[in-house]
């Protein structure tokens, strides 16, 4: 498992594979896509395991917009707007804070990594990224407060926001649709139960209190909708199915590379002022 700053997540994670050995890189898998795609290609060709941990696939709030999708109780899906905000009005002095490109520090490569693999997990590919990256904090040398709408091949728009300043919340997420739309606040609880000493697969790991599930409807015609059960143990378990059975990795590496491919079109959207096409 490579868990290091993200400026070592390529060196270690090639030096695995040169060695033979099957290997988890976390999120981002690389600073940048070709230097994703090579490490791809590398383990592809040597034949080992190569994933990447995008745990936020196994969040209880993603997992219900999938059910929700494909049970279609949404009609046609016109826009997904995702959120991770937090309010962290100064600089902790870590890595992440960092400029130099080889860091790939800043919002955008820490939130943005889990909030547009999501996306284009539930919706495919995106065509245009636009992108407005910001330093809003005293001596920020990074983005920490950002918003990036992607446009996907299947027409649904996504608007994604990260931000360390953020006094109030927005909704976590809100799925606007042709028959109903789903609103839902507040972050996955297994975080919070794994910093209270619980552990997945104890009863009732990563089930949501009936007071934080999400609204589905129209206008004031809306129902509490239930919360997925979080479960961050299933990406461990698609580990093991692909080492001892030949199963496709949980996350597959050129899934990463995609993502890696709306940050990179990202970046240079907010540098450029445009709208990218990829």
């Amino acid at each position: 498992m490579v868990a290091a700053p993200n400026r070592a997540h390529a060196p270690l994670a090639r030096a695995a594979i040169k060695a033979g050995l099957a290997v988890v890189v976390d999120k981002p898998l690389a600073a940048n896509a070709a230097e994703g795609r090579e490490l791809a290609r590398e383990a592809r060709e040597r034949g080992v395991m190569l994933t990447v941990f995008q745990n936020r696939r196994w969040d209880g709030d993603f997992l219900t917009v999938q059910r929700l999708l494909t049970d279609q109780a949404l009609g046609r899906v016109l826009r997904f707007e995702s959120r991770f905000e937090r309010w962290q009005p100064e600089l902790s002095g870590g890595w992440r804070e960092l400029a130099t490109p080889e860091e790939a520090g800043g919002l955008l490569f820490d939130l943005g990594s889990h909030l547009v693999d999501q996306a284009l997990a539930l919706f495919g590919p995106a065509r245009q990224v636009y992108a407005e990256l910001d330093a809003r904090r005293p001596g920020a040398q990074v983005d920490d407060d950002s918003f990036v709408p992607l446009t996907h091949d299947a027409g649904v728009r996504s608007h994604l926001w990260m931000s360390a300043v953020s006094a109030q919340f927005g909704p976590r997420l809100r799925v606007l649709g042709d028959r109903a739309a789903y609103v839902k606040y507040g972050l996955d609880v297994q975080e919070e139960s794994l910093s209270e000493g619980l552990k997945p697969g104890e009863p009732g790991w990563g089930e949501e209190p009936e007071e934080r599930w999400g609204l589905l409807g129209v206008g004031e015609n809306v129902q509490r909708v239930r919360t997925e059960p979080g479960a961050y143990q299933r990406f461990y378990e698609g580990v093991a199915a692909a080492l001892r059975e030949g199963a496709p990795p949980p996350v597959d590496p050129t899934e990463a590379v995609t993502a890696l491919e709306a940050l990179d079109a990202a970046r240079v959207s907010a540098r450029e002022a445009r709208v990218v096409e990829i």
